[in-house]
């Protein structure tokens, strides 16, 4: 009995299709692999952001974002204030105190003490620079000091800067238009004036010096404490200042505020 010939386009689709229902069910197996690589950004975007936004709630003082480092600008001024390096900080600070001992508590002055210094070295350099030749030593090699020219011009610009700064500063307040500020800035310079009573200039000066080496590396250690503190301590001053306002300030009349004109 002859058996039954195959036909040749028969074979062949039953091999493409056997092909494409292969390839279409690892094309479905696919789909979730890839429905969560799509899902997975965003759900990490979405965990950042809200961690982000969790972070911009927490009260700082003064509004700080950054940290402490680049508050107080960075490179090596900031690591000396922030004990970084404690050898250098020490000596820093150490170094301080002894001025303020010799000029507060020796009452030693300071064209006097810089006076002696240069008679000092002035004598030790002069008489080993005639000596070496008995001692059969080299001489001294004095180093020729310059103070670079771009580096003072420097230093006067940006002082005019900040000066010119200040006296708008002074100038917008003086004229009456934010009576928060007028009296923030009285109340900052009455109480500068009872502390100028206390101390004088130098010890005032030794005293903000010691404030810098150590309160922003309090502060840095233990800011999340603080930061709670001054919240609370924010919060209390808003109501209190609200109700002085809402008895005495709105009250007082205002000065004539100039409206900018339009170019």
């Amino acid at each position: 009995m002859a058996e039954p010939e195959v036909q040749p386009d028969s074979l062949m689709e039953k091999i493409y299709g056997h092909h494409r229902s292969s390839s279409s069910s690892s094309s479905d197996d696919d789909k979730p692999a890839k429905l969560h690589d799509a899902v997975k950004p965003k759900v990490e975007d979405n965990k950042a952001s809200a961690h982000g936004s969790v972070k911009s709630n927490i009260f700082r003082i003064f509004g700080r974002e950054k940290p402490v480092h680049k508050v107080l600008g960075g490179g090596k001024p900031a690591d000396v204030l922030l004990w970084r390096d404690k050898k250098i900080s020490a000596s820093v600070l150490c170094g301080a105190t002894v001025l303020w001992i010799f000029f507060e508590l020796l009452e030693y002055y300071l064209i006097t003490l810089v006076c002696h210094t240069l008679i000092l070295f002035l004598g030790v350099f002069f008489l080993w620079s005639n000596g070496s030749s008995f001692i059969n030593k080299a001489p001294p090699q004095i180093p020729n000091v310059q103070i670079p020219e771009k580096c003072v011009l420097d230093l006067a610009s940006a002082l005019r800067i900040e000066l010119n700064k200040g006296f708008h500063a002074l100038r917008d307040i003086a004229s009456g238009r934010d009576l928060k500020t007028f009296l923030g800035v009285i109340a900052v310079l009455w109480i500068m004036s009872v502390i100028g009573k206390w101390f004088n200039f130098l010890t005032l000066f030794y005293l903000t010096f010691v404030l810098l080496h150590t309160v922003p590396v309090i502060y840095e250690k233990y800011d999340v404490q603080i930061d709670a503190f001054a919240e609370k301590a924010w919060i209390e001053f808003k109501k209190q200042y609200a109700v002085f306002d809402a008895k005495v300030l709105s009250k007082i009349p205002k000065g004539p505020v100039k409206e900018k004109k339009k170019d």
